[in-house]
């Protein structure tokens, strides 16, 4: 079994978090969360690296690596 190892970066300073919060809504993974007025990553191990999360930021605040 292979395990990817990624990093998810979230640019709070773009974030809009509660005002927009689709990451939350639209990961299959559901590794983002709202954590009062933030999002925040949970578990980003269990990240396949899909980039769905990037497609539906509409600020560009989301990065992904492996």
């Amino acid at each position: 079994m292979v395990y990817i190892m990624s990093n998810v970066s979230i640019d709070t300073e773009k974030c809009q978090a509660a005002d927009c919060a689709e990451c939350v809504d639209t990961c299959p993974m559901e590794i983002f969360s709202l954590d009062g007025d933030k999002i925040v990553t949970d578990h980003e191990d269990e990240c396949t690296l899909c980039e769905v999360c990037v497609d539906v930021c509409p600020n560009e605040c989301i990065n992904v690596e492996e």
